[in-house]
């Protein structure tokens, strides 16, 4: 079993679900302090004149050493309603807008006011119309006897062994915090996926890299991104590949 492990994030980027896709078991690491200034309850699109934007849900007050979990959203209509405002400029030039502004409204109407239930509804929503399988469960709820973590780098390799995870799988931004010794020892293979950022036309715009999946399904129908990831299966680096698995397809 291929198990990812990410804190989650507004409408994130397709590196995000390209990691989904590789993965057969989704944690969502919600037991992390809530940063200001990350992803987790923003993310950007093309800005209508040049550049690009950020959109966002907006928060209610909380203490800064508040986890993900028990962060909640602002209530009522108004910032869901600006957020697919937002994408209005798009509706001229994006081949892909209806589809696209109808998905976000879909994953708007929703008055959870959880912000980790509100994104990970999002993604599995997002998932959904991209027929990528997304199996996940909130690490809050899961109780799991991790036994000694003693470091950020160790929270991937004691839940993979919790789970029975023959595999881990991670983008690079955090493979300076593992142990790969640790992860050999417990015969689960580390696995840094390295994303191949997908570039595509924009008319009438310059083309921005790393924006939210918004943008990319402005621009490309689910099966582009899918035939895109599929390419790219190969942008992988294990430091272990167990014997069941040697000689076998990637995907």
């Amino acid at each position: 079993m291929k198990l990812g492990i990410m804190q989650p994030y507004f409408f994130p980027y397709l590196g995000y679900f390209d990691l989904i896709y590789r993965t057969d078991r989704w944690v969502v690491f919600d037991t992390a302090q809530y940063i200001r200034h990350g992803w987790v309850n923003r993310n950007r699109i093309l800005h209508p004149n040049s550049g690009w934007q950020y959109i966002a849900a907006p928060l209610r007050q909380h203490h800064r050493d508040t986890p993900i979990s028990d962060v909640l959203v602002k209530e009522g209509r108004d910032w869901r309603d600006r957020v697919c405002g937002q994408l209005i400029h798009y509706k001229k030039r994006a081949p892909h807008y209806e589809a696209t502004a109808g998905l976000v409204r879909e994953c708007l109407d929703n008055d959870e006011p959880s912000l980790s239930r509100l994104n990970a509804a999002i993604l599995d929503k997002v998932c959904g119309y991209l027929r990528i399988p997304f199996r996940y469960e909130f690490f809050s709820e899961m109780k799991l006897d991790l036994g000694s973590v003693g470091g950020p780098g160790d929270w991937a390799l004691r839940i993979s062994e919790a789970l029975g995870a023959s595999e881990y799988v991670n983008p690079p931004g955090g493979e300076a915090l593992f142990g790969k010794a640790g992860f050999e020892a417990a015969g689960v293979t580390l696995t840094i996926q390295r994303f191949e950022n997908m570039t595509y036309p924009c008319d009438g715009y310059t083309f921005e890299p790393a924006l939210s999946i918004i943008d990319v399904l402005m621009w490309n129908s689910p099966a582009a991104l899918l035939r895109h990831l599929e390419a790219h299966a190969g942008c992988r680096s294990s430091t272990q590949q167990p014997p069941s698995q040697i000689g076998a397809d990637s995907q």
